[in-house]
């Protein structure tokens, strides 16, 4: 593991905030994205069909010493919507990765994703560490133009990485901002509406 992980803390701007991840939020993660198929088809666990999967799932990421959760709170409801972490990056130094997102499909192409990327990128960079790392499906478009929209650039492609939950190979499309390249982004992010 790397020295760097962030430690878990309350990360918050107008839209969301992203506190660390409990059993607490499962009703209102399972409200918003429990037997989804669609929202978990890209996530390398199957669909959790009950809070009680779904609850099985958080509590494997909370007692992740490679991943440090938050629960996706969207300000206008006060509810959670989904989650996100920071991930650990063996090999690489002064980097941490962001990744095993979810949002349930009410949030979907609204301010939500950005503002929670905003947070992440900005909290990793003032943490003093120097790049940035997401990951996706090949296959999951979707997830690749976000990355992109928050400037992420394109650094490869990890050809049969990890098996997906029904036992294909996925291909992993890697991508990373560097600490110096952010400043640039954030302000494009900032002055969009």
């Amino acid at each position: 593991m790397t020295a760097t992980l962030p430690q878990p803390v309350v990360l918050e701007n107008d839209v969301v905030r992203l506190e660390p991840l409990a059993l607490a939020h499962v009703p209102d993660l399972f409200a918003a994205g429990g037997g989804d198929d669609e929202v978990w088809r890209w996530l390398p666990v199957t669909t959790p069909r009950t809070e009680e999967e779904l609850a099985k799932t958080a509590l494997s990421l909370v007692h992740d010493d490679q991943h440090v959760p938050f629960a996706v709170i969207a300000k206008e409801s006060g509810r959670a919507v989904g989650w996100t972490t920071y991930g650990d990056v063996p090999g690489f130094e002064a980097s941490v990765e962001i990744g095993w997102t979810w949002y349930g499909r009410a949030v979907w192409r609204t301010a939500v994703n950005t503002a929670c990327k905003l947070l992440l990128v900005e909290h990793a960079f003032g943490l003093g560490l120097n790049r940035v790392m997401l990951k996706t499906d090949v296959l999951n478009v979707r997830s690749q133009n976000a990355i992109r929209r928050i400037g992420g650039v394109h650094e490869g492609t990890l050809r049969r990485h990890r098996r997906r939950p029904d036992g294909t190979w996925r291909d992993t499309a890697v991508f990373g901002i560097l600490d110096e390249e952010w400043p640039e982004h954030r302000a494009r992010l900032l002055s969009r509406p």
